[in-house]
């Protein structure tokens, strides 16, 4: 009993102080999340005269609800059908701006006598900006709708999905203490399979099941349905040895998909806002003055770097996209400022042991820094536009004027598919079917174990148990497979259209294109089989047994083709109904 009115105590504390220096700082017109972090360092151990806060691990726990709240907000907020739009603008800048600002992060650590490993997730910290700022700066500005917004909201996007990703990997350097580039790619492989897998799988079922519990119009309902989705797929991501914060983005951006989003946002608004206000005043909590202090001179140096470096890097990278130069300009002072997910990864190199106790306040005060300057820098961007373009020599002007233009003409002239987005679509579709093909194989050899001591009640054999495991995965992914076979078709036909002209063939070009078509199938299916093999040793049979196995499964495949080629239709139908549904108001 008496812990529990310690807890609440401590938490009245906290939103109590939070509430008072958000409004403060809200009359001041400077950032709410600051006023958080501020009402942190006042309540925190390091500010005299007493401690306010007495059980600081519960809040801690907290706060880590609000950043699985956060993650799942900007899930929400992610779009792929605004990824879509942006495409490979975004995908150009949101690069250009994580690989310059990685390196100049590990160059100032480096300069400055820090370890290699604090230099590293010093880069880390700087490459990503705050998705939660830049909206709520926008919003106040009145500029969520301009065009140049709508791009950095894509750049934001994949900068999310690329920092997932740098998570992962810094958790593996952490672990062995340098990057093995095998390792990387295998990691890196895994993680862009898994996300795959759950996208799609989630974008099959998530949407449909909210909306079947929508229909009831209960608020209640829905909200704890969220929830159980949430915290469950969160579950299942921390089992898998991934990061709380991913499943949370994962589940999030499956969600975004529903027609009831604006619903299920304003239900989620509430519950982010005051476990996220927790989450920024644990960062307050954890945040020593005398450490700003001392390190005032590198907190200066990054900010600068921080602001200078994404305004070059990320308008640089959004100009060789295409854009005009006003774009470019206001896209990298948009996002000149670091926040949520630099303190996750912060986070992790502390929660590691890895990195140095300074490390953390040093990256909270640059975000406090760069945050304040947002706005200023948002609205500076349009005269500052003007003035480098009056100071531009003419010569400089036009060249960048027959660049834009040159750019733009080697766009399709017509909506008209091309034969670029056409071969594009296929191979997108067949990596989507492998990609689901082979995450039915780990799941089955991951759970071989769990299967053999069933399966084991009927079947002693060990090597039978495995032909059970193995044809239960292959019958499984049989859909798939057999769609992975027509598109192969698909795209060899195409090709072979294509590379054998009747000119140059002359009489034999219906035989070479007929052998192309029927041949590139056939050796896709054979480099799947390995692939297969490959990622289910644990359960492949041996190898009479398994070629047994793949004669009864292609004759199983010519009975239920149809059946089959059905299925993989019905699903492709659910999804593009799925993308093609426009939220409810």
């Amino acid at each position: 009993m008496h812990h529990g009115i310690g807890f609440i105590q401590d938490l009245a504390v906290v939103m109590a102080i939070a509430g008072v220096v958000t409004v403060l700082f809200h009359r001041l017109k400077q950032p709410v999340v600051l006023g958080y972090i501020a009402a942190g360092v006042i309540i925190g151990p390091y500010t005299p005269p007493f401690q306010l806060i007495h059980d600081e691990q519960t809040i801690q726990t907290l706060g880590e609800l609000g950043v699985v709240f956060l993650m799942f907000s900007l899930g929400l907020e992610f779009s792929l059908r605004k990824l879509f739009r942006v495409g490979a603008t975004a995908i150009v800048a949101a690069l250009s701006e994580i690989v310059l600002m990685l390196w100049l992060g590990y160059e100032i650590g480096s300069a400055f006598g820090w370890s290699q490993m604090d230099s590293l997730f010093l880069g880390a910290i700087l490459a990503v900006s705050s998705t939660t700022i830049i909206v709520k700066a926008l919003s106040e500005l009145n500029l969520k709708r301009e065009s140049f917004a709508q791009l950095v909201f894509g750049i934001l996007i994949v900068e999310d999905i690329l920092a997932i990703a740098m998570l992962v990997l810094l958790s593996g350097i952490a672990q062995t203490g340098e990057l093995n580039t095998g390792v990387a790619f295998v990691t890196l492989g895994k993680l862009l399979l898994f996300m795959t897998v759950s996208l799609v799988a989630g974008i099959l079922i998530v949407p449909r099941a909210l909306n079947y519990v929508a229909r009831a119009q209960s608020d209640e309902m829905l909200l704890v349905s969220v929830l159980g989705f949430c915290f469950g797929f969160c579950l299942l991501v921390v089992k898998l040895d991934y990061s709380i914060a991913l499943g949370a983005f994962l589940i999030g951006a499956i969600m975004a998909e529903s027609r009831h989003l604006h619903r299920i946002e304003h239900l989620i608004a509430p519950l982010r806002d005051a476990f996220s206000a927790i989450f920024f005043v644990t960062i307050g909590l954890m945040l020593n003055p005398a450490v700003l202090v001392d390190y005032a001179w590198p907190i200066a140096v990054i900010t600068v770097a921080v602001i200078v470096g994404k305004i070059v890097s990320c308008g640089l990278g959004t100009f060789l996209a295409g854009k005009d130069g006003r774009t470019a300009m206001r896209v990298g002072m948009t996002v000149s400022q670091i926040g949520e997910f630099s303190f996750i990864i912060a986070s992790l190199g502390l929660t590691l042991k890895v990195t140095s106790a300074f490390l953390y306040p040093v990256a909270v005060a640059v975000s406090a820094l760069t945050t304040l300057f947002t706005p200023y820098l948002i609205r500076a961007a349009d005269p500052l536009t003007r003035r480098l373009a009056h100071a531009m020599p003419p010569t400089l002007a036009s060249l960048f004027g027959m660049y834009a233009q040159w750019l733009g003409s080697l766009g399709p002239a017509t909506g008209e598919p091309t034969l670029f987005s056409i071969t594009r679509r296929i191979v997108v579709q067949i990596a989507v079917n492998l990609a689901l093909v082979a995450a039915i194989f780990l799941a089955v050899s991951y759970g071989s174990s769990y299967g053999s001591r069933w399966i084991g009640r009927w079947i002693a054999s060990e090597p039978n148990q495995r032909v059970v495991l193995w044809s239960a995965a292959l019958l499984v992914s049989m859909p798939f497979l057999v769609a992975v076979y027509r598109k192969t078709k698909s795209l060899a036909l195409l090709l072979a259209e294509i590379s054998v002209q009747p000119g140059k063939a002359g009489r034999f070009t219906y035989a070479i294109r007929y052998a192309i078509s029927g041949l590139v199938p056939v050796v896709s299916m054979i480099g799947v089989f390995l692939l297969v093999a490959a990622l289910s040793g644990a359960i492949l049979p041996p190898t009479g047994l398994l070629i047994a196995v793949l004669v009864c499964a292609a004759l199983l495949a010519a009975l239920l083709w149809r059946w089959c080629v059905k299925i993989h239709a019905a699903m492709q139908i659910a999804l593009r109904d799925t993308f093609d549904e426009q939220p409810d108001p």
